[in-house]
């Protein structure tokens, strides 16, 4: 797992793809709310991440969960109803950040709970100030319930 610096919220990045990865640690480097990144490439390392289990032991709750769809191991759908069908976990919010744009995927996400799904722009730019405009709403406008004790 990959760990960027800052004291602000935690963030969750699932994305096996490492252009994609360096996009979003731009777009956290520079962004407003202070929030630390986290990464990983893969559906179990996330939900070991989510469950604080093996070498995960220490990682934080996290604030809000990036997620790919298409993951090797455990893919991005699986890991999203886990998460969702976790009562200490469910209220994360959680993006979907995916290339797909058949419709299926979006209704299947939205079916297990996704509160956002996003495709990736195409244009490295265009993809940093989605990612920009996720962190300003998830981290600075929205409300989310308190994380349990």
């Amino acid at each position: 797992m990959t760990e960027s610096t800052g004291g602000g919220p935690h963030v969750l990045l699932v994305e096996d793809n490492p252009g994609d990865v360096r996009l979003v640690e731009e777009a956290f480097r520079d962004g407003e709310t202070g929030a630390r990144l986290h990464a990983v490439s893969d559906g179990r390392a996330a939900l070991d991440v989510l469950r604080g289990r093996g070498e995960h032991a220490d990682a934080p709750r996290p604030d809000l969960v990036l997620l790919d769809l298409n993951l090797p191991r455990v893919n991005g759908e699986d890991v999203l109803a886990e998460l969702k069908d976790d009562p200490d976990l469910r209220t994360v919010p959680v993006v979907v950040l995916t290339s797909s744009r058949d419709r299926a995927d979006v209704v299947r996400a939205y079916e297990r709970h996704a509160n956002a799904y996003m495709t990736k722009p195409v244009d490295p730019a265009e993809f940093i100030e989605s990612i920009r405009a996720v962190e300003r709403f998830w981290l600075g406008i929205a409300e989310v319930p308190d994380r349990p004790d």
